[in-house]
């Protein structure tokens, strides 16, 4: 049973508070979770202002329908973030 993570390497130059920074983070963890029903979290930078290292993770019994959900994620997280997406990485396990 395959389970795929994507790592999304966010930077936020305009943030000038962890409560800015939470709010931005609040929005994408909360837009993936509905739209895909995968789990999300951040997993690095908690104490920076205008870092953030946010990963989501889903299973699947089918290889291909993991790739298909993990490349949507990634486009969505585009869409939300724009060039505030610095960075994504994908493992399969």
């Amino acid at each position: 049973m395959p389970i795929g993570l994507l790592t999304l390497d966010i930077h936020l130059p305009y943030a000038h508070s962890l409560k800015d920074k939470r709010l931005v983070l609040r929005k994408i963890k909360d837009r993936l979770r509905t739209r895909f029903n995968v789990s999300v979290a951040e997993l690095d930078h908690h104490d920076l202002w205008q870092r953030s290292v946010v990963g989501v993770v889903t299973i699947s019994s089918d290889q291909q329908n993991l790739e298909t959900v993990l490349e949507a994620v990634e486009r969505e997280s585009a869409s939300i973030l724009g060039g505030d997406l610095a960075g994504v990485h994908r493992e399969y396990f």
